[in-house]
């Protein structure tokens, strides 16, 4: 598993920051997925492994859906609570992961003042970059991947829960192994990873096997909402807020519903739209492969990858919805070009007319 000469220096760099550490604060961006826990746990457990304390502080809860790889409940701090000042006080390293952005960590920011700060991320710089020793590889499936590249470059140790959670934190990413990232190398790393324990039967039913009746419920409501534009290249939906509330759902019970606008045939960007609670417009975006949606979304302040991003725009859905959707049709037809309703959604080309046959109506001017 040969990596860069680039990301050798950078991982050697981050692993000599994390040798020295006396007390490692770890973190991830606001509503954590499944590459950012497990990035976390892992390099926890490691860290822990070879004697270094190390406490997980996030910007905003620990989602309960990868509550089952962190080992001991303790680790978790919550960024609100009584004990955040104390192991922030102790910890002389910050490790931020699977983000390298000041506003997507929150209020945690403030927690990583005066410390020794390390980034390891795989997602595109941002104009707001955290400064310190950083791996950041765009390249990387997942930053799942960069943690192990960091774990075998130190020699392990490989206690169990980290092998665990970088499976998890590669299999979320890809989607499952569906997307364009699942490279060769992140199928060596998961190969890797099995070999030291992971069970990818046991790992996938934790994670995709199961979902709360109130998800589905959810789901419902969202797919009425269902919209397709007039080229049929842009479809999205929107998150009714009295049904979300109604159901005492959180932000993570959302991941994956973009999928189902982006699944629409001949679609080429799904949208998903949702009110936050500070009445600002949270909108996800994803790309079917040619239009970059990670510059689609900075146009609105957020980021994220070519084919999945997202934004927190100020002001309310009706008015920041339009806008988005606009924007988003603009940026594939920037992409692909123009292209008629017919050809987007793949329908077949017509046949030639026999002579004396009347027009058909594509036929007419």
């Amino acid at each position: 598993m040969d990596v860069s000469n680039d990301r050798q220096k950078a991982l050697e760099r981050v692993l000599e920051a994390l040798e020295r550490a006396e007390c490692v604060l770890l973190t991830t961006h606001i509503n954590a997925d499944g590459d950012g826990c497990g990035s976390e746990v892992a390099a926890a457990a490691w860290l822990r492994a070879r004697g270094t304390p190390a406490w997980i502080v996030n910007p905003t809860p620990y989602p309960d859906t990868y509550r089952f790889l962190v080992p001991d409940p303790a680790w978790v701090i919550d960024a609100a609570g009584p004990d955040v000042r104390r192991v922030a006080g102790e910890a002389d390293t910050a490790l931020v992961l699977d983000t390298g952005e000041v506003p997507r960590i929150g209020r945690v920011k403030p927690l990583t003042d005066g410390k020794v700060i390390v980034v390891v991320d795989h997602h595109p710089p941002g104009e707001r970059p955290i400064e310190g020793v950083e791996l950041r590889a765009p390249e990387a499936c997942a930053t799942g991947e960069l943690v192990h590249d960091l774990i075998r470059l130190a020699g392990g140790p490989w206690p169990r829960a980290a092998v665990d959670a970088l499976y998890v934190a590669v299999l979320t990413d890809t989607g499952g192994f569906r997307f364009s990232n699942a490279t060769a190398a992140c199928h060596r790393v998961t190969a890797d990873l099995i070999e030291r324990g992971a069970d990818p039967e046991r790992l996938y039913r934790e994670v995709y096997g199961s979902l709360p009746l109130n998800r589905l419920r959810l789901l419902r409501h969202a797919l009425a909402t269902l919209e397709v534009d007039d080229e049929g290249r842009v479809a999205w939906m929107t998150v009714p807020p009295d049904a979300f509330q109604a159901l005492e759902l959180v932000p993570e019970d959302l991941e994956g519903i973009v999928d189902y606008p982006r699944a629409v045939e001949g679609v080429e960007v799904g949208l998903l739209f949702r009110t936050t609670v500070g009445g600002g417009t949270k909108v996800s975006f994803r790309s079917n492969g040619e239009v970059d949606v990670n510059a689609l979304a900075r146009q609105f302040g957020g980021g994220g990858h070519v084919r999945a991003a997202g934004a927190l725009i100020e002001g309310p859905l009706e008015e920041v919805r339009p806008r988005v959707i606009e924007a988003t049709r603009r940026a594939v037809r920037e992409t692909l070009g123009p292209v008629a309703r017919a050809a987007a959604r793949r329908e077949p080309e017509p046949g030639p007319v026999e002579a004396g046959s009347p027009p058909r109506k594509d036929d007419e001017p």
